[in-house]
This record gives C-alpha cells, structure tokens and sequence, in this order.
C-alpha cells in the first residue's frame, strides 16, 4: 500500500466500543427472548433459586410492615412468616395481618404462638382477647388474657384496660338477654 492512498470504511472494520458491544450483545438476546417466547408461549422461562435470604429477619419484618400500611396483607403475611424463622415477635404480626383479613381462626393460631413463645408478651395476651371479645366468644377466657396483659404491662394500661372494659360490658349485654 502507498503512503498517500486513502483507506475507505470497507478496509478497516468498524472500531466499536466494549460498552457498545454489551448493549448490542444486550439487546440480542432480548430480542431472541421474545421470538423464543413468541414461538412457545407455553415453555415456562428457568426459574430463578435464591440460595441464601439476602435479607435479615428485622428487614423482612420491616418490609411486611410496610406492606401492611400499603394493604397489602398477603405480602405482609409472606414477610412475616419469613421473619418468624428466626424472630418470635413475627408471630404477632402475622396474627394482627390475618386478623385484619377477617381471618380470625388464623389471627387467633399465631396469638396463640406468640403467647406460647413468649408469654410475657401483653400486646399478644390483648390483641387475643379482642379477638374473642369481636367473635362474641369465650368472654371469660377473653377477660382473662386482657387481665393478664394489664398485669405485664402496666405502661398500657389505658389500653388493655379499654378491652377489659368492653369484653366486661359486653358479658353484661349477653347476662341480660339470657335473663
């Protein structure tokens, strides 16, 4: 070749960067993705295992709370049970989710659990005698739990106190239309 000839683009091969092949390469198989799925709408893509959980117990019970304020109680009761695996506590979330469902046989299994678990738990001795006081039902065992959780949490009082108060008045209700 002569020093003055002129190269045309044909002599050389095009200079691409390594950045610009991995979006080609990218976008390729994108591409081949969708007319593989064209093809075979009914081949289930490979499925994904996760060995170990990436995320702590308090982050999956964090990330249920927040489904929770959102509604999104399913989501909620899958963190929690998650959570649960290593964190008591979980256990009354996944009653007050499945309580908030109108799932009360549910709600009432993990109370039970938590109280199980950890029986100086006062929210978890409330929260199942308002669940009975709601059901109208087992009112003397209801009253019980919510004794009990005045007497391990004093600081609550006022609030373990409003569910004896109304499992109390409601006890009465149910005295007077049996007389």
């Amino acid at each position: 070749m002569e020093e003055k000839e002129i190269l045309d683009t044909f002599d050389h091969p095009p200079i691409t960067s390594n950045h610009a092949i991995v979006k080609w390469r990218i976008l390729s198989a994108l591409l081949l993705g969708i007319f593989v799925l064209m093809l075979f709408p009914n081949c289930s893509l490979p499925k994904i295992v996760v060995l170990k959980d990436p995320l702590t117990p308090e982050e999956h019970l964090n990330l249920g709370l927040a489904y929770e304020k959102k509604g999104l109680l399913d989501s909620a009761i899958q963190e929690y049970k998650l959570a649960a695996k290593k964190l008591t506590i979980a256990y009354h979330y996944l009653g007050n989710a499945h309580f908030l469902k109108n799932e009360f046989g549910e709600a009432e299994t993990y109370y039970k659990k938590m109280i199980k678990k950890d029986p100086r738990n006062a929210d978890a001795h409330n929260n199942l005698a308002w669940l009975y006081y709601i059901k109208r039902e087992k009112l003397d065992v209801a009253e019980r739990y919510a004794l009990r959780a005045i007497e391990l949490n004093p600081l609550k009082d006022h609030i373990y106190r409003d569910t004896l108060e109304k499992i109390k008045e409601l006890k009465k209700q149910e005295l007077e239309k049996l007389q």
